[in-house]
């Protein structure tokens, strides 16, 4: 079985690249299951209703989200209907949405779940005590179990990486809009990324109209973010997990932007 997770979805130069990249991706990788983090999708904030159906459309089987979820309030009308969002599973009991969501691929089923981490965000449910339960349900139907771990800083990510090993088929971080170079298969099969990258401008501030973010650095004063114009990056990994054992075989991350042209 073969994994394409894409990183941070980052407003209308992010859904540009999906819609440009995704389906050769598709074409060159051949992926089983495709799995999207889209928390940015709406202009840098939440996902709409037409985004989601766009996304799922263009071939995601599987939307993350984190700490932006809730910012256009659009999504309270349809996230409970949509069977393929995953919001992070440790927002307190009674939150829309689900923080698990299984489906069916061959005749097997694949676990995805979204997890939040603590570490200068919002202080939320235990990450951790979240993924114990969740991980529990999961293997009662799967071995094949998919965590995005939305984090802020890389040893909460690295933490939940190694606490999982063993137990889940791959721990990949979202958040930080910067794709790191630390790949890698744990011993107890588990493929661990610290994060994916960003899916949007390419030319900005981590999605941000660089301008403005300079601004606020050099006055410390509010200022408004608006998304960056311009040339886009897309930001993946590709991960082969054993379907039988549940335990990944090989990761591989992949960048696309001007610096680094898609090549077949």
């Amino acid at each position: 079985m073969r994994l394409l997770f894409i990183g941070d979805v980052y407003g209308k130069t992010g859904r540009e690249m999906v819609e440009q990249y995704l389906p050769r991706l598709k074409d060159f990788y051949h992926p089983t299951v495709t799995i999207i983090n889209a928390e940015n999708a709406a202009h840098g904030k939440g996902i709409t209703k037409k985004i989601y159906n766009r996304l799922t459309e263009l071939g995601a089987d599987m939307i993350t989200m984190g700490n932006h979820t809730w910012d256009n309030r659009e999504i309270f009308e349809f996230i409970d209907d949509a069977k393929q969002i995953v919001r992070p599973a440790n927002f307190p009991e009674g939150t829309p949405g689900k923080g698990l969501q299984m489906f069916p691929v061959n005749k097997i089923h694949v676990a995805v779940i979204n997890i939040q981490g603590r570490v200068f965000l919002p202080a939320i449910d235990d990450p951790f005590r979240t993924a114990d339960r969740l991980v529990s349900e999961a293997r009662e139907k799967t071995p094949i179990i998919f965590v995005d771990i939305h984090a802020e800083t890389t040893s909460e990510k690295l933490a939940m990486g190694r606490y999982l090993d063993g137990r889940v088929s791959a721990v990949i971080g979202t958040h930080t809009h910067v794709q790191t170079a630390d790949e890698r298969i744990f011993p107890g099969g588990t493929a661990y990324l610290s994060d994916v990258g960003m899916t949007g401008p390419y030319n900005g501030i981590i999605g941000v109209e660089r301008a403005a973010v300079t601004r606020r650095f050099l006055t410390s004063m509010p200022v408004r973010f608006e998304s960056e114009e311009g040339s886009g990056q897309l930001s993946a990994v590709i991960i082969d997990i054993d379907g039988q054992t549940g335990k990944a075989k090989h990761i591989e991350r992949r960048l696309i932007n001007d610096d680094h042209p898609f090549f077949e």
